[in-house]
């Protein structure tokens, strides 16, 4: 099989390009633009596989997909492509109304384009697959039951209405056009390679650099985590059996408050990195004003897709965290050049406590 994947360079694309290359025999063509997310060095491990090819490109250019179209003639897009950071969304929404809606409008185009090009027996087996969050179903109450696919539409923030908005259009090209999209919205993803601005990785490297670890609010609001190869494994199923026109919803049933996950990162700083002078990582906390819109809980019910296609995550809570944090203690040049490059480290608050890089789906 060959499969187009968009965004293919970030956090979770380059995680389900390592897993096509190495759990299965497809064929694969990145295509990224590489802003600021987009890193090259999270491939090194595939980029010479003769099953693997990249094209830099943005997903908006419908000139260029129409050419990888019909160059390339994929079986399967995985659609990953977006911009993904709540904060950054507050600070700038125009780049992420460009990037999630007009993106996705763009690929769908193209996509319909070509998929009606083909012969009908290529068409029974094309798949489109398009990855969301549940950032788009708004936020839940403390006994609130988890999302599931039935759940409403309620994004609060410019990075979860852009990705609502981008949901409703791969709907629309199902009922209207035909085009055979799946869509996935997943809980809080966490792993290796992950942008130093999300909340797991920014702890860990504060903590490893002697730096305090802020925490929006009291740290109560409450995520639910996805090792990120459980989700990467989970999208392949998808691709492989998910049925045209329907939703999953991807989680891993690990809830947890902010304050709790940050506490459990500073006692294995403890045990692999013990501060010189003692004092446990803890002590570096710091409470920080809380942002704007901040949802208070999200939960996943992924009982669909684990009954209806088999599908179970791999990792425990304790295990993939642990596995993580090992990851970023081995892999100081993947992440050095991020700190100590051109990348302006108060963007991400590993010099400023006054943010925290409070993670988002994507």
């Amino acid at each position: 099989m060959k499969v187009l994947v968009t965004g293919g360079a970030g956090f979770i694309g380059s995680a389900v390009i390592r897993w096509l290359i190495s759990a299965t025999q497809a064929e694969v063509l990145n295509v990224d633009l590489l802003t600021y997310a987009g890193n090259p060095n999270s491939l090194r491990g595939v980029e010479l596989d003769s099953r693997y090819s990249f094209c830099k490109g943005d997903v908006c250019d419908t000139q260029l997909l129409d050419r990888l179209f019909r160059e390339y003639r994929p079986q399967a897009v995985i659609h990953l492509a977006a911009e993904s950071h709540v904060d950054r969304s507050i600070d700038g929404p125009s780049v992420f109304v460009r990037t999630n809606v007009l993106g996705t409008y763009s690929l769908l185009e193209s996509a319909t384009r070509y998929f009606n090009s083909i012969a009908p027996e290529s068409r029974k087996a094309f798949r489109l697959l398009h990855v969301s969050t549940d950032e788009v179903f708004g936020a839940l109450g403390a006994h609130d039951r988890p999302f599931n696919e039935s759940s409403h539409y309620d994004p609060r923030s410019p990075y979860s209405a852009t990705k609502a908005a981008s949901d409703h259009l791969i709907r629309a090209w199902f009922h209207t056009f035909r085009l055979p999209v799946i869509i996935s919205n997943c809980s809080n993803n966490y792993g290796p390679y992950q942008f130093p601005e999300k909340l797991i990785p920014n702890v860990i490297l504060r903590g490893m650099r002697g730096k305090s670890i802020p925490v929006y609010g009291e740290g109560a609001n409450v995520r639910d985590w996805i090792y990120v190869d459980d989700h990467a494994s989970a999208l392949h199923r998808l691709m492989e059996a998910g049925r045209p026109g329907e939703t999953y919803l991807v989680g891993a049933r690990n809830e947890r408050r902010n304050i709790d996950l940050v506490m459990d990162i500073c006692r294995m700083l403890d045990e692999m990195s013990p501060k010189a002078d003692g004092v446990p990582h803890e002590r570096m906390i710091r409470f920080v004003s809380d942002r704007p819109g901040h949802d208070s809980r999200y939960a996943i019910d992924s009982t669909k897709i684990t009954e209806q296609l088999g599908w179970r995550p791999q990792e425990t809570p304790a295990t993939g965290l642990r596995k993580t944090v090992e990851w970023y203690f081995n892999n100081t040049k993947w992440w050095s050049p991020l700190l100590d490059g051109g990348y302006k480290l108060e963007r991400v608050g590993l010099l400023n406590t006054t943010m925290a890089g409070e993670d988002s789906s994507l």
